[in-house]
């Protein structure tokens, strides 16, 4: 049974993915959500022979982990997904891409990236022992290589309609 104060909504990007796999993305985001998923796909003018979707959801709150572990993994396929926070759980944004894997981090209200302590002083004793810069290590902590790669992505999808898809919570 659903708690409806663990009800929440995002918003799931597909940057792109090549025709065969559409229909796989909607079932297998369906099948987290509970609801046929069938969202308008556009080329990808970024990359020839790939598609494009965006939608809005409402589901329980995890949905967004859920559906990112769903689709970790499968090459040729870009994604994000967020999850607004609730009155008890915190958002989160998930990006994928098949050359840097899943990122995660913990959203706040306004969608700022928050960074738990622990990783940012583990970041801090890497950059200190010389593995690697502070720099570099926030980057990392703030998902630039992902976003960094998605950017011309996005970009191929600005103005593109989005579409609101809602489960009975």
């Amino acid at each position: 049974m659903t708690n409806n104060n663990s009800a929440t909504r995002g918003v799931f990007y597909v940057h792109s993915a090549p025709s065969a796999l559409c229909p796989h993305i909607e079932w297998a985001v369906g099948g987290v959500l509970g609801i046929a998923v069938n969202p308008d796909w556009t080329p990808q003018p970024a990359q020839a022979g790939t598609y494009r979707c965006e939608f809005s959801w409402t589901g329980s709150a995890g949905s967004a982990a859920s559906m990112a572990s769903a689709l970790r993994g499968w090459n040729h396929v870009r994604f994000e997904v967020t999850e607004e926070p609730t009155a008890v759980t915190e958002g989160a944004r998930f990006s994928y891409t098949p050359e840097l894997g899943i990122f995660h981090a913990v959203t706040g209200l306004h969608g700022d990236i928050m960074i738990p302590e622990d990783r940012l002083k583990a970041s801090a004793v890497r950059a200190a022992m010389g593995e690697t810069t502070l720099e570099n290590e926030i980057d990392k902590l703030l998902g630039k290589p992902w976003d960094d790669e998605l950017e011309t992505f996005r970009h191929a999808g600005d103005g593109a309609p989005v579409r609101w898809l809602h489960q009975v919570v």
